[in-house]
């Protein structure tokens, strides 16, 4: 056997590519290259770029533009898994049950300080997104979740990420507050739970003291089509 057919000298390999990652993940150059929904669309090359926690690919397509002219394009695209929120309120009270939390990206944009006020949210990771939302409201909330209302499915960053986030609303009272919440603290998570008047939540998302957009999107839900639609 000559150097160059030995394993490790001219074929090393590749975490995450043919070689389990540290999340024990391989193939993560794959996705995409099977599809073929669109004829108007040929994918040519899919590369890994990074797979430290999330996946950052860039896909080499063709692109037949509505003129008929065909172009070949690049994108890089983010994967982190799809992800759910959930909106929990109390009619009677007129008040909703939010999240308080540092957001770093936020921080190193603009933002004062990075504490987002926030409906609960998380990734799905192995679970349905019904049961990701109320594995995130006990953790996150300490509320134990009944029964949950879907709103809607939505590409929050269709331009490079590619996680389509679930929303839910569900009511909840001081009863259905079982436990600490705060987050999982061996994920790095410090959560505080943000109890607010609902009509004071609406103008926080006009003066910027809710600047987030999940959570902008379910508090105008609740007003125009939810339980305080009538009020």
């Amino acid at each position: 056997m000559t150097d160059l057919a030995r394993p490790g000298i001219d074929h090393p390999s590749r975490p995450g590519l043919d070689a389990p990652d540290h999340r024990g993940r391989t193939g993560l150059d794959q996705a995409g290259r099977d599809l073929t929904g669109n004829p108007d669309v040929v994918i040519r090359d899919v590369e890994l770029l990074a797979a430290a926690w999330h996946v950052l690919r860039r896909t080499t397509y063709d692109y037949r533009h509505r003129d008929g002219r065909w172009t070949t394009e690049q994108r890089e695209t983010y994967d982190r898994g799809d992800g759910a929120t959930i909106l929990l309120y109390n009619a009677e009270n007129r008040t909703v049950l939010l999240t308080r939390q540092f957001r770093y990206p936020v921080y190193v944009n603009g933002h004062p300080d990075g504490m987002l006020v926030e409906a609960a949210a998380g990734l799905l990771d192995d679970d349905d997104p019904a049961s990701a939302i109320r594995r995130e409201a006990t953790e996150e909330l300490g509320v134990t979740v009944g029964e949950l209302q879907p709103v809607f499915g939505v590409w929050m960053s269709p331009g490079s990420v590619t996680e389509r986030l679930h929303f839910y609303a569900a009511p909840y009272t001081a009863a259905d507050r079982t436990g600490p919440g705060g987050g999982v603290a061996d994920e790095g998570e410090d959560i505080e739970a943000v109890e607010l008047d609902f009509d004071d939540a609406l103008r926080r998302t006009l003066d910027g003291r809710i600047a987030d957009a999940k959570t902008i999107m379910l508090l105008q839900w609740a007003a125009l089509h939810g339980p305080f639609r009538d009020c």
